[in-house]
């Protein structure tokens, strides 16, 4: 793999409070990663225009909204026709609700905005489902989502990496974006299903989610850079 197409793989989930420091963030890893993922704090504190001031000072950078939206189908619509005019490449949604849900996103969105259904959270184990009344195991119901998500045409999916392998190959065709990724060594954090990112891409992610280990780190450049170098070494 070529260190472009590696760089092309790693989002930096932007996990800031302000438009300025998320900016300012942007900045140093131009150039060194594909995509940023501006999620729920970042996007409830500064709005939309956030996403619109990094679409135009950092062209180079994808951005990926992460708002996990889950409502309606008719709601859904709503918040998805809202979210394509800012430039996004992808957007998350929650999987739970089943196909006529994520399909009312898909129709929605079109082409230039790319649906990703979330399977279940990293941070959630078995013992975590079990509390929210799942009788399933998360690889099984990670792979049941996963199917959904296939049938309702989207573009891809949110798994851990330690679902990979069955995902995979249930919906071969689709993103497999995984969070949870960290480098060895590094904090695991508040993540339960965790993984490197060569051992994420050997089991066949399409993209890594990498947030604390680069954007706490001295020099996020190098951190994104080491990140990149194992992911290409792969």
């Amino acid at each position: 793999m070529t260190t472009e197409d590696a760089r092309s793989r790693l989002i930096v989930a932007i996990d800031v409070p302000t438009a300025d420091a998320a900016l300012s963030l942007a900045g140093r890893l131009e150039g060194h990663v594909g995509m940023l993922k501006i999620g729920l704090q970042l996007f409830v504190a500064e709005g939309p225009s956030v996403v619109l001031k990094m679409r135009e000072r950092h062209p180079q950078l994808e951005i990926f909204l992460d708002l996990k939206l889950h409502d309606i189908p008719n709601t859904m619509r709503g918040a998805i026709a809202s979210a394509r005019s800012l430039g996004a490449r992808f957007i998350t949604v929650h999987a739970g609700s089943g196909v006529a849900h994520l399909q009312a996103c898909v129709e929605e969105a079109g082409d230039d905005l790319g649906i990703l259904a979330v399977t279940v959270l990293t941070s959630q184990d078995e013992a975590a489902c079990r509390e929210a009344g799942h009788t399933r195991t998360p690889q099984a119901l990670v792979e049941m989502r996963a199917d959904c998500a296939r049938m309702a045409g989207c573009a891809g999916v949110v798994c851990s990496g330690q679902e990979l392998t069955r995902v995979s190959k249930a919906v071969p065709s689709l993103f497999r974006v995984v969070p949870g990724i960290r480098p060895a060594g590094a904090a695991v954090g508040d993540q339960k299903r965790v993984m490197t990112p060569a051992d994420a891409i050997r089991e066949g992610a399409s993209h890594l989610v990498v947030g604390r280990p680069i954007t706490k780190a001295d020099d996020p450049a190098s951190a994104a850079d080491a990140i990149v170098a194992e992911i290409a070494s792969v």
